[in-house]
């Protein structure tokens, strides 16, 4: 590390400074919604997992060679349940619920995926031997442990600890189906101590780690009138005592914990709340101290790092998709995620060749009600989604076409209306969503697109329209787009069909493009 940082210094007096931007990697890691982290390294490969609350297939799995450019190769389970709330029915639904907060782990030449569900009330643990391509074996048991992470230890035995302010830790059974009985107990009576009394976040998002000889237990809390702040507790042995400390504190990221590479350089992974592109990730170099993992450079977040540079987050992170697939292929690729449970016989790839089509197979009232949206993340600090679809087959009350998906929601598309059709653009960001604009359209086929602009969180977004795909016009107005709780993700493009009146409608989507700035 050392002779490279020499090279840089040596390159950048020849060349110029843009020769260190060139070789070095930027923070934030990924400027999009992948909170959460839990990394580990098997050899000289990461895997991360991570957040997606209420999309699915859910808890996914990212691969990296560098810690830097990361792309999906997988998920830990196509769908959490089947209830009303996953399955959106009988006027419930799973936003902002769903799993979160994964603890991934590598043991004994196997994968192990822990994270747990308030939706249904279960702890899960994921488990597969092949975490690029394989499948994944469920094992769940209640109660739901919030915020768990697992921990396999030196002696045989495996652990869950979690909970938010007070920690507990118990003992999993051999096979991992269930807490041993008798073994839970407090583990840290008041984990948010060493920020003082008066906080607006205890304690919580647990990462257990074992590094020279000594446990390590990372937690996120915010002191009111402060940031949200890294709080690390040490021990000799994983059941304790603790002792903690505040870690650090700079621009609010926090929530994470240690990696460390091949060549023996340590990382801290945490994220930022970045407002409506949602929660994204960062790496801070870690020095050690009298024992203690020390983070950032002079207590702060680094612009740059020692570590190769970003190369974009196309296609690892999201892609484009033409909706043309050959003999083998996957239906849908990795970046694509369904808005709650899909409903598999009201979406296909096959009853027209080379197109999405999205068939309504209820009343419903709402974009957000709706079934079989198909979403994929949104990316800082400025992105666009473009699609082309053929509305020849909707229904009169049928609504669709390109939205972005959060509570306060907004979408440009088409609706049939006294079997007449019109280009529209709503927008969802007060209490009652507004039909701001509506255009006769007198053709079947439409080109969309959304802009979301995140750039030092201004959080607009502009909707346009085409009849030819070279002449584009604004439709409506500006979305102030907003980072809410009800949701707890960030911003999502989103492929939809609804209908009012009856269902049956289809639309056909010929392929949806993604374009991002880089991020500098």
């Amino acid at each position: 590390m050392k002779k490279r940082n020499l090279l840089i210094i040596i390159l950048s007096l020849f060349l110029g400074n843009s020769v260190v931007a060139q070789q070095q990697a930027q923070n934030p890691i990924i400027h999009a919604d992948v909170p959460d982290a839990s990394i580990i390294r098997v050899g000289d490969t990461y895997y991360m997992s991570s957040t997606t609350m209420h999309m699915n297939p859910g808890v996914p799995i990212m691969k990296s060679t560098d810690l830097v450019n990361w792309e999906i190769v997988n998920y830990a389970y196509n769908t959490l349940g089947d209830s009303d709330a996953l399955n959106m029915e009988n006027g419930e639904n799973a936003y902002g619920r769903g799993s979160w907060a994964s603890s991934l782990r590598y043991h004994n030449e196997n994968f192990y995926v822990s994270t747990f569900s308030s939706t249904t009330g279960k702890t899960y643990i994921f488990k597969t031997k092949d975490i690029g391509n394989g499948t994944f074996e469920e094992i769940s048991f209640s109660p739901s442990l919030h915020d768990n992470t697992l921990f396999f230890d030196d002696n045989g035995k495996t652990y869950l600890i979690w909970g938010g302010g007070k920690l507990n830790i118990v003992e999993l059974k051999e096979d991992l189906s269930g807490v041993k009985e008798g073994t839970e107990r407090v583990l840290i009576e008041n984990a948010t101590e060493p920020i003082g009394s008066n906080y607006i976040l205890p304690a919580e998002g647990s990462q257990i780690f074992k590094a020279n000889g000594k446990y390590y237990l990372f937690n996120i809390a915010w002191p009111r009138d402060g940031m949200r702040t890294v709080i690390i507790h040490r021990a000799d042995k994983i059941t304790g005592p603790y002792e903690g400390k505040l870690a650090f504190q700079d621009k609010g990221v926090a929530q994470g914990g240690l990696i460390n590479t091949p060549q023996g350089d340590w990382f801290a992974y945490l994220f930022r709340d970045y407002g409506a592109v949602g929660r994204i990730p960062y790496l801070v170099p870690v020095k050690w101290e009298n024992g203690w993992p020390v983070l950032g450079e002079n207590g702060k977040v680094p612009e740059t790092l020692d570590l190769p540079a970003n190369e974009g987050w196309i296609p690892g992170i999201v892609a484009s998709d033409d909706f043309n697939r050959e003999s083998g292929d996957r239906d849908l690729p990795l970046v694509w995620q369904w808005n709650h449970n899909p409903q598999d016989d009201y979406w296909s790839l096959k009853d027209r060749e080379g197109f999405l089509r999205l068939t309504t197979d209820r009343v419903d009232t709402s974009f957000l009600n709706t079934r079989n949206t198909l979403t994929q993340r949104t990316i800082g600090p400025k992105s666009s989604g473009i699609t082309k679809v053929d509305l020849s087959g909707m229904k009169n009350g049928d609504f669709a076409g390109l939205g972005l998906l959060q509570k306060n929601f907004g979408f440009v598309g088409a609706k049939m209306i006294n079997n007449k059709k019109h280009i529209i653009m709503v927008n969802g960001a007060s209490e009652e969503p507004v039909e701001v604009e509506s255009i006769p359209l007198n053709q079947e086929e439409l080109y969309l697109k959304a802009v979301g602009d995140f750039k030092d969180r201004k959080d607009t977004a502009k909707f346009y329209y085409s009849l030819d795909n070279e002449n584009w016009k604004a439709i409506g107005n500006e979305l102030k787009m907003s980072y809410t709780l009800p949701h707890f993700m960030g911003y999502r493009f989103a492929l939809f069909n609804y209908a009012t009146k009856e269902a049956g409608g289809h639309v056909d989507f010929d392929y949806f493009k993604i374009e991002a700035e880089k991020n500098n």
